[in-house]
């Protein structure tokens, strides 16, 4: 299994934005060059994750965006399964498949995507920030003198 690029993307600016110890806005043209991301890949992961609650955007001179919520409230099951869709890993339907009635491929697939997604929520995004300060420094953000 693959995680989506556009999940991949959401996750990664949500951890940028969790790293960041300010609340300075980030700027698309931030991301992408960070990420070396195309900005039309970063509008349509920013626009969701703005609809879903997990970013505050603004438009305009000062706009930009930073994270709305606590990471540590942030499941990285919830936040992944929105990112991604939540599709069905096997389609027996396109094209119809002759053995789908007595099939069990699609139960076990079923059972492990469940299974990973038990898994991952038992993390969440302050998870993935244990090392935050080596991020930042990774990502050329500026460590404030207290956290050194």
């Amino acid at each position: 299994m693959q995680l989506k690029k556009y999940t991949d993307y959401g996750l990664r600016v949500l951890m940028y934005l969790a790293a960041k110890k300010d609340d300075d806005r980030v700027t698309i043209d931030e991301l992408s060059g960070i990420f070396n991301v195309p900005r039309n890949h970063l509008n349509k992961v920013v626009h969701q994750l703005g609809k879903e609650g997990l970013i505050e955007t603004r438009r305009g001179k000062n706009g930009g965006f930073l994270l709305a919520v606590d990471p540590a409230d942030v499941r990285l099951d919830k936040i992944i399964r929105r990112l991604e869709g939540d599709e069905y890993w096997i389609d027996c339907h396109k094209p119809e498949c002759a053995i789908f009635p007595a099939c069990e491929l699609k139960n076990l697939i079923n059972e492990g995507k469940e299974t990973f997604y038990r898994f991952l929520s038992d993390y969440t995004l302050a998870s993935l920030m244990q090392n935050d300060a080596d991020i930042r420094r990774l990502w050329g953000q500026e460590i404030p003198i207290n956290e050194a």
